[in-house]
């Protein structure tokens, strides 16, 4: 540490300009990452102490110059994280041991695998993971939690200190014979080709309209629209949506806003976020306020496809969870989260369950892998 300083950051907007051009040259940089994103999720109320994320990011520094950074929040619980470890939580309180608060190195409510721990070279990056355990020791964290990380993280994690979970993802890949969506069609098994051409046809039989919108097309009546559908997602469960409905227009994304209209009036959408420079479309959130069969799958898969494969986007990622994503031609793929838990006794625990945990989630992707979708 004799080149660095660490330190850490509470509000976010007063990270330093540094931190984007830090995040461009890491090998997973997101939108989810940068920040406009990480500022407007504190700023809208969606990611505060009240609601259970207290950000405390991390900066190593040599003097002016930022040489590595890491997102981490102290949460109070385990919402939002798409990674589940509430049986820890639950194996601490019956020892009478404080599981809260923990530390989480990841974006709030956003499963997007991606760089989390920035750094200018390895040796600042293996610097950052040496010092945020001590960091969260010095904070009373029970341990700390590096969640959809990219490759390069992985490759800094020491395997005797970090416990490694994975998880499947399902995302479409472009193939170089796809030029249009019946291109797309074409390659799949006959029985996937026709559900596929059924659910459509069934959205056309209702008589909705399917508009899409990109980024300035997409205005206050239309944002306005759109916080009702996200709304209605978390209210069916009884639960009061994470982002609020000033989060989206003002966070620097380039949002796609895929939306029906059934006589005269927008009854559902689905909100996609557009990576251009690296080619890749995120499917984010789905609300709808009417009930139409088939819809959800129109406007959340087959609509962004379509998008896709006349837009030239090389990726469209479905999100977190869903093995019926492979039905509509989107693969498994490995996702990675790694543990830091500072009670020795627990940290062996979960090492050797999630030595257990990874070994079965691998046969269960091979599995998936042999049912593919495609001829």
């Amino acid at each position: 540490m004799s080149r660095f300083q660490l330190r850490c950051v509470q509000d976010l907007a007063s990270l330093p300009d540094a931190w984007d051009d830090l995040l461009a040259r890491q090998d997973a940089p997101t939108p989810f990452m940068r920040r406009d994103f990480l500022q407007q999720l504190q700023a809208s109320g969606s990611a505060v102490a009240e609601s259970g994320w207290q950000a405390c990011f991390v900066l190593l520094e040599a003097g002016d110059r930022l040489c590595a950074a890491a997102p981490l929040w102290i949460k109070a619980h385990s919402w939002g994280e798409y990674v589940f470890d509430q049986a820890w939580a639950r194996a601490y309180a019956q020892h009478g041991l404080r599981y809260y608060p923990k530390g989480v190195l990841a974006v709030p409510f956003t499963p997007v695998p991606g760089s989390r721990l920035l750094a200018e070279d390895d040796l600042a990056r293996a610097t950052l993971v040496r010092q945020l355990p001590l960091l969260a020791s010095e904070l009373g964290l029970s341990g700390l939690h590096l969640l959809f990380g990219s490759a390069a993280d992985a490759a800094a994690m020491p395997a005797n200190e970090w416990a490694r979970r994975e998880q499947p993802q399902f995302h479409w890949q472009r193939q170089p014979a796809w030029s249009s969506f019946e291109d797309f069609l074409a390659s799949l098994r006959a029985d996937k080709r026709k559900k596929i051409l059924q659910e459509r046809r069934q959205v056309r039989e209702s008589g909705a309209q399917m508009r899409v919108q990109r980024g300035h097309e997409i205005g206050a009546a239309d944002w306005a629209f759109w916080a009702r559908c996200y709304a209605a997602t978390y209210a069916v469960r009884g639960q009061t949506p994470y982002l609020a409905d000033d989060f989206f227009a003002a966070c620097g994304v380039e949002w796609l806003l895929f939306s029906a209209e059934l006589d005269g009036e927008r009854v559902a959408a689905s909100l996609c976020a557009w990576d251009a420079e690296r080619g890749v479309l995120y499917g984010r959130h789905w609300g709808c306020l009417r009930e139409i069969r088939s819809l959800h799958f129109e406007l959340c898969y087959y609509a962004p496809l379509v998008w896709c494969l006349a837009e030239g986007a090389q990726r469209f990622e479905g999100g977190a969870q869903g093995e019926h994503k492979m039905a509509r031609g989107l693969l498994p793929v490995a996702t990675h989260s790694f543990h830091c838990l500072a009670d020795d006794r627990f940290a062996d625990a979960v090492r050797r369950f999630s030595v257990q945990e990874q070994a079965a989630v691998q046969v269960y992707e091979a599995e998936l892998v042999a049912r593919t979708p495609f001829r």
